[in-house]
């Protein structure tokens, strides 16, 4: 079992010129109980199949497994959630982490947000100057909460 730690924020400058590497990402959920979600998704042209678990308190940390498996059978599974998320991932290096900047397609139009994976929830990490307003914890931005109300549904 892996344990997923990382900080979620919004973005408010310019990141782009900074990325190494732009991934298009394809994901919907198939199956969610109280305690784990079960999430598939496509990279480009590779299929992963993950199981999360429930968010500690502070929204922080939470268990994780994940699988990769052939991209045909991740179209397929696709094909059982009740919707798909559309992003583009971006990976931005800063100091010592490498930052997961998602910008969404779709009814998330307009939303763009930066996670940063750590190995400790106190561990501190260089802040780059286009990072926002810290949403770690905010449900909203989950992406399976993104699914149910989409970001160009929410009251400005």
């Amino acid at each position: 079992m892996g344990r997923e730690i990382e900080r979620k924020f919004l973005v408010c400058g310019e990141f782009r010129d900074q990325a190494t590497s732009a991934l298009r990402i394809s994901q919907g959920y198939i199956a969610k109980s109280d305690e784990l979600t079960l999430r598939v998704r496509t990279l480009n042209e590779q299929g992963f199949l993950t199981i999360k678990g429930r968010t500690d308190n502070a929204g922080i940390s939470r268990n994780e497994w994940e699988w990769e498996i052939p991209v045909e059978q991740a179209r397929e599974l696709l094909q059982y959630s009740k919707g798909t998320i559309e992003k583009c991932r971006y990976l931005v290096p800063c100091g010592e982490h490498t930052f997961e900047v998602d910008s969404f397609f779709g009814d998330n139009e307009g939303l763009v947000v930066a996670e940063v994976e750590l190995s400790d929830p106190d561990e501190q990490f260089e802040r780059p100057a286009w990072l926002g307003e810290e949403v770690t914890g905010d449900r909203r931005y989950y992406n399976s909460q993104l699914l149910k109300k989409p970001f160009k549904r929410w009251e400005k």
